[in-house]
């Protein structure tokens, strides 16, 4: 592995043909969700299958969060804690769909000067974005943004948000595809507006492996399988 700096974001690197990025091959970016550590989805690199020469990249959000001393939690913006956890405690389904967090914005403006780092200096032969959680948010975001700037997305437990802004540009997302995973016992964001999600993406043309599972707010071993099988699929040579 390899620590680098790309625009204003610190970034691991992994696999290709020096297991730090190096060589020619495509690009695996990977954002965290809320509260983790900056390394947290480092570890799948280990555990997917994917074509040879394969590189990937794994962004520490910018916000540094106060969460627990001496532990390094993030965000890619912030999120009102204490409303999550009253509607948590209340048992209430944690609907987005209407919201535009406060931040977003310039979370994307930072990934985006990231990522054009990235193609810069890694030149990679294809490109996916994705995450967990609010990762995968902001992957969507961006990559509705910039539909043309990647070859496939990846949402792991997310979930819809900003529905008058993203449903309308979901159409530019058509033909790509879409690998989405969500358990059906996630307290945190619920299956339905993930199933939301998945049928607007559908909808507009997005080619979307859908993976429901038993579980909760987790990427569990089934969920690495499929998304392996995903791989090898979108990022074969011949493909």
């Amino acid at each position: 592995m390899r620590r680098a700096r790309f625009g204003d974001l610190d970034v691991v690197l992994a696999g290709g043909t020096d297991r730090e990025g190096g060589g020619d091959g495509p690009l695996v970016v990977l954002l965290h969700g809320f509260g983790a550590p900056g390394e947290d989805l480092v570890p799948l690199h280990r555990v997917l299958r994917v074509p040879r020469g394969t590189r990937f990249a794994f962004p520490a959000a910018p916000i540094e969060l106060d969460m627990m001393p001496g532990l390094d939690s993030r965000a890619w913006w912030n999120i009102d804690m204490f409303r999550l956890q009253s509607a948590m405690e209340r048992g209430e389904l944690r609907d987005l769909s209407t919201e535009v967090p406060e931040g977003l914005d310039e979370a994307r403006a930072k990934l985006d000067a990231a990522l054009d780092a990235m193609r810069a200096e890694l030149r990679p032969s294809a490109l996916v974005v994705g995450g967990f959680s609010q990762g995968s948010m902001l992957a969507v975001d961006t990559a509705l943004r910039f539909p043309d700037a990647f070859d496939a997305v990846v949402i792991l437990s997310g979930t819809l948000l900003a529905r008058d802004v993203w449903v309308p540009r979901m159409p530019t997302l058509a033909g790509k595809p879409v690998f989405q995973s969500h358990g059906s016992h996630d307290p945190i964001l619920p299956l339905a507006l993930a199933t939301e999600l998945q049928r607007e993406l559908a909808r507009a043309g997005a080619k979307v492996t859908f993976v429901p599972f038993r579980g909760g707010h987790e990427i569990p071993a089934p969920v690495l399988d499929a998304l392996s099988t995903f791989f090898e699929a979108v990022l074969r040579k011949d493909a």
